[in-house]
């Protein structure tokens, strides 16, 4: 009989945030599937759980992905964790997610705290509708695949929510204020749940007066506020750039065209043909 793979939420900063049942799985767990298990060792530590660790991250092949599902198809109960947060939220778990369900074994969520969330919920910006982007693009082989992002932001009308490095934040505040405009307001997360918190809310051209006088420190959730409606008159060329945006987070030209006509009222034919004009 399978095993089951329990998809497990840890602490994003207070290690109180665990939950009972997640302390649980993770004891009674065969073994854990860790982004990083030097991370997930100090938390295991803290709550004296001694489960077996295995690595499964960004490099982990597709054959140690398979072995980690030949395991759980074999019996084992497999608790899969990120660094911080839900796992398999534009986190490498989410392979290990997809293998098990293509072979029909049980995936089970485990709930606790999402950056993604918290941050949202603290913002003050609307909490409606959101869209999530995770990081902008930053090698500079994809600068083309960072502006059609950015492009994409521009002409959003949910809030969007951006995870960011602090080496990286000045740039990135930089490059939304050209794309955005200074006027759209940013609130600016960092250090969720830990001892240093912080929440900033202002226009984009202030946060990026602030942080040049003011070093950035931590990890960051960016939430922007959607386009205002009566800003937004989109032509087929921001379609195509909304959808290769799309393309550029995995998804397919067909499934990017669909959504980027949902978004803009532009045919998706006409999209989905101007894509494949580019390529």
């Amino acid at each position: 009989m399978s095993g089951i793979l329990y998809v497990t939420g840890t602490p994003i900063g207070n290690l109180e945030d665990i939950t009972m049942r997640a302390v649980r799985i993770l004891t009674e767990a065969d073994f854990i599937a860790a982004e990083d298990t030097r991370v997930t060792r100090g938390l295991l530590a803290h709550f004296d759980i001694h489960t077996p660790l295995v690595s499964c991250n960004e490099h982990s092949t597709p054959q140690v992905i398979a072995g980690i599902a030949d395991r759980i198809e074999a019996g084992e109960n497999c608790a899969v964790v990120t660094d911080a947060g839900m796992p398999c939220i534009s986190d490498p778990g989410e392979k290990l997610v997809r293998a098990c369900r293509e072979r029909g074994i049980r995936v089970e969520a485990v709930p606790g705290p999402s950056a993604v969330v918290t941050a949202l919920s603290v913002s003050g910006g609307s909490t409606a509708q959101f869209a999530f982007y995770a990081f902008l693009p930053a090698d500079k082989k994809q600068k083309k695949q960072r502006e059609e992002m950015l492009q994409a932001l521009a002409h959003e009308h949910k809030t969007c929510i951006l995870y960011e490095a602090p080496h990286r934040l000045r740039q990135t505040l930089s490059d939304l204020e050209r794309a955005l405009g200074g006027e759209r307001m940013i609130s600016l997360c960092r250090e969720l749940t830990k001892l240093h918190e912080e929440v900033l809310r202002f226009p984009l051209q202030e946060a990026v007066a602030y942080y040049e006088t003011n070093e950035p420190r931590g990890e960051f959730v960016l939430v922007l506020d959607g386009a205002p409606e009566e800003q937004t008159q989109l032509t087929i060329e921001d379609a195509v750039s909304m959808a290769n945006a799309y393309i550029a987070q995995g998804m397919s030209g067909s499934a990017a065209a669909k959504l980027a006509a949902k978004e803009t009222g532009i045919s998706k034919s006409d999209i989905y043909r101007e894509l494949h004009r580019e390529s």
